[in-house]
């Protein structure tokens, strides 16, 4: 996955043409009242439901601070609510990420980590990608002694339809360096992340 911002060639009212088609093939008429101003609609919601194509999620990680007063333990945000959308189905992803990492000689503002969170999320994905991209961002930004990162989400591409199971939810963890190395960081960080 590159980081290119949206394909600019495809124009709004293609976009929408598309939903009209979408609607239609569903067995409804794009022209009646309830939907005259649905394919607009779509349009501008994907644009901002898929926002994450539009920068890089790393560039939130460059501004660090490095007066850290001498802390040197696990730095972990939780319950950091996304959205995305599955790349198979384009139907909501809906979870909880907990990232964290242990510190070289720099940390970085809290909120940059939600953001590069939203920001992977705010692409088609599959979780267990997402996971990998998030922690691979953290690593390679800040080189921290270890990264670890947590996701829970619950898939409509199968709690919707498929094999139906509402409530289900998928944990995929990617964990580097000491919080993968070393056992009494690790489990530092999955008891800090439950």
């Amino acid at each position: 996955m590159t980081d290119a911002p949206h394909d600019h060639s495809v124009s709004p009212e293609e976009a929408e043409a598309a939903v009209r088609t979408l609607i239609k093939w569903a067995g409804d008429d794009p022209d009646r009242e309830g939907l005259l101003d649905t394919p607009a609609r779509v349009a501008r919601s994907y644009k901002e439901l898929f926002q994450g194509y539009e920068s890089d999620p790393r560039a939130y990680l460059e501004r660090t601070f490095e007066e850290v007063g001498g802390y040197s333990q696990l730095v972990v945000l939780k319950d950091i609510r996304f959205v995305s959308f599955c790349e198979h189905h384009m139907l909501p992803v809906v979870g909880v990420a907990h990232v964290g990492y242990l510190p070289t000689d720099r940390v970085v503002g809290i909120s940059k980590l939600a953001r590069v969170v939203r920001g992977y999320a705010k692409r088609l994905q599959i979780q267990e990608k997402m996971t990998a991209e998030i922690a691979t961002a953290i690593e390679e930004v800040l080189r921290p002694q270890g990264v670890g990162v947590v996701i829970e989400a619950e898939h409509s591409c199968m709690t919707l339809r498929g094999v139906n199971v509402p409530g289900a939810k998928l944990t995929t963890s990617a964990l580097l360096g000491v919080v993968k190395d070393d056992p009494r960081t690790r489990e530092e960080f999955l008891r800090l992340t439950r």
